[in-house]
């Protein structure tokens, strides 16, 4: 309530005070006393409250959707919020206030509507595509990108999610994929052999894995992967002679022991450092896994240990000698008979 008319300075015994309801409040039902009387011992009579709220219309849930009183009522000052089922977007405002709207009250805005969701078409790719092509894709609808056969040697890799879901008004899950060559170096570490990960070219998340020669330790990650720019990741480890790296790792400056797998034994006592042992270097002859000498590109024969340069050319000097004695031997009995 609010006071009506205009406030005197004093009021003798048996003046009155008159009050009104405000704006956005009307007289309780049925009415009570809105007006204070000066007593003689200069007190106001007992006023109590005779104005209540007044109430907003019944909104109703909108059609795929729902609507929340948030305060439990629709009363001058509450606040109404709306809410889409899955697959619906909410169109207007998602909270109305019940306001002072001329002499009454009034919701402040029209109730939304919830509109299905639709997806347009999502972007096309090079050297891909991508299933089910429509000019629109409901709410939770699922496109797969793939790559074209490549015309060259290599194959393309795709890069990124190669599923897109529409998940709002012309919103996809992520944006599309790229579909390129990616082509690893073959990946060589010397004073150590490759034991798993052996093929001919190494595209898109291939895997390798290393171990060291006995009596030397591993330095980095012993696994690394064919990263998106065709690059190894992390990068190749190297292997380090026993003496050479318990000085390394006394002066490293890095703040943490490097990742050292494999068969271990204490070095230096450096917290997590390990040698790494193989006695046999593993020459598998699997079909599905040749030997990496037998199947390096000529570009990546710089890259070969030249310790195994330098075994293979005494190999073959062996056996020119032994066929040579052999040769010789059989024309020496060939002349005595």
């Amino acid at each position: 309530m609010r006071f009506q008319g205009a406030l005197q300075l004093t009021y003798r015994p048996g003046d009155r005070a008159q009050y009104e309801c405000r704006l956005g409040f009307h007289p309780m039902v049925p009415a009570l006393p809105t007006t204070s009387v000066c007593q003689d011992n200069n007190t106001w009579s007992p006023l109590q409250e005779a104005c209540r709220r007044k109430s907003c219309p019944n909104l109703g849930d909108p059609v795929n959707g729902l609507v929340n009183y948030i305060n439990g009522s629709r009363l001058f000052g509450s606040h109404a919020q709306y809410e889409c089922n899955e697959g619906f977007s909410l169109i207007g405002a998602n909270i109305l206030h019940c306001e002072i709207s001329g002499n009454g009250v009034a919701w402040s805005d029209l109730p939304p509507i919830c509109e299905r969701i639709f997806c347009g078409t999502p972007a096309n790719i090079t050297n891909g595509h991508f299933t089910v092509y429509k000019e629109q894709y409901e709410y939770n609808e699922l496109v797969t990108y793939r790559c074209d056969p490549s015309d060259e040697s290599d194959e393309y890799s795709l890069i990124g999610d190669p599923l897109l879901l529409c998940v709002g008004h012309d919103r996809w899950s992520s944006d599309p994929p790229e579909c390129k060559v990616v082509k690893c170096n073959y990946p060589v570490i010397r004073n150590g052999a490759m034991i798993s990960g052996y093929r001919i070219k190494y595209y898109y998340k291939a895997e390798v894995v290393f171990e060291c020669n006995e009596g030397f330790i591993l330095l980095g990650n012993n696994t690394i992967v064919c990263g998106a720019n065709s690059t190894w990741e992390p990068e190749i480890p190297s292997c380090i002679e026993g003496s050479s790296a318990t000085t390394t790792l006394s002066t490293s400056s890095v703040s943490g022991p490097p990742s050292i797998l494999g068969t271990t034994t204490s070095v230096a006592n450096y917290p997590g450092s390990h040698s790494t042992h193989r006695t046999t270097t593993p020459m598998p002859n699997h079909p599905d896994h040749p030997s990496p000498v037998d199947e390096l590109e000529p570009e990546h024969f710089e890259a070969i240990d030249e310790e195994f340069i330098a075994v293979i050319v005494l190999t073959v000097l062996v056996a020119v000698a032994v066929v040579g004695a052999c040769i010789y031997k059989f024309s020496s009995r060939r002349e005595r008979e």
